[in-house]
């Protein structure tokens, strides 16, 4: 770092910013040690204001991509990376050559383009089908796509599997998502930094008595209509939720079901199998 990135960076932590982040905002928008810029002085108001440091910088890492992110998409999160993880275990167990995958909710495209990263790379040619309700949800996600050179992908927009074409029954390999799953009265008591995303991929309805549970209830119980025989549904859910999905998911006729904690020791993904 420059003397004069130092001195950007010293300011920056002296107005308040914390001093990782303070360099990271100065190698986004002050490169080479450049003096002040109109774009790091509005950065710099914006995270001293309170709005997540993935919004002020435009971008963030997930797994081996580099993603655009902003106020459209939820902020990708280490635990949903551990979600990938487990997606591409249960590929690797079927030993798909060419599979399938449809991606509810994908917001920023995190899940599904990581798995089509991750799955060339092991020589495995997927389709993706990536599906939003939020119109700008799915620009943004097309946008990443472009941005790694990604094009076997099909962006649909649809509330869950309402719109989806109805030839993909019994055709699809892998169901993933990440859903809302945060009740209504939860929202408010959370890390005030949920306040800046869109409460609408946050914030489920209630169902079967389980506060933020609605949208799972419907990913679960639609899912084995879109699977092949030997497909699997891994998705995401709240930490109050795993009876809940282990129930929902017998009812709905897996035969295969598990439920995993996170690293942090978390209840988080199920796993269901046909």
């Amino acid at each position: 770092m420059t003397d004069v990135s130092a001195e950007l960076v010293n300011e920056l932590v002296q107005s308040g910013l914390d001093r990782r982040e303070a360099r990271w905002l100065v190698e986004e928008f002050a490169p080479g040690g450049s003096e002040w810029t109109p774009a790091l002085r509005r950065a710099a108001e914006r995270r001293r204001g309170g709005e997540p440091l993935q919004y002020v910088l435009g971008h963030w890492p997930f797994r081996s991509l580099d993603l655009d992110v902003d106020e459209r998409v939820l902020i990708p999160r280490p635990e949903t990376e551990e979600l990938v993880d487990v997606a591409l275990a249960e590929l690797a167990a079927r030993a798909v050559t060419a599979p399938t995958i449809v991606d509810l909710g994908c917001g920023s495209g995190a899940i599904g383009l990581s798995l089509l990263v991750e799955l060339q790379a092991r020589g495995v040619a997927a389709t993706l089908v990536a599906v939003d309700e939020s119109s700008d949800a799915l620009t943004l996600a097309r946008a990443n796509a472009a941005k790694h050179d990604l094009h076997t992908v099909f962006f649909v927009h649809s509330t869950w599997f309402k719109s989806i074409d109805p030839a993909l029954r019994a055709r699809v390999d892998l169901i993933v998502a990440n859903p809302p799953y945060v009740a209504l009265d939860e929202i408010d008591n959370l890390d005030p930094v949920l306040g800046y995303e869109p409460r609408g991929a946050l914030v489920a309805p209630d169902a079967l008595g389980v506060g933020g549970f609605g949208d799972l209830a419907v990913i679960i119980e639609e899912s084995p209509s879109w699977l092949t025989a030997r497909g699997a549904l891994v998705v995401e859910h709240g930490e109050g939720h795993r009876e809940a999905a282990l129930r929902a998911a017998s009812s709905a006729g897996f035969v295969d079901v598990r439920d995993l904690d996170d690293q942090a020791g978390r209840p988080r993904v199920l796993v269901a199998r046909r």
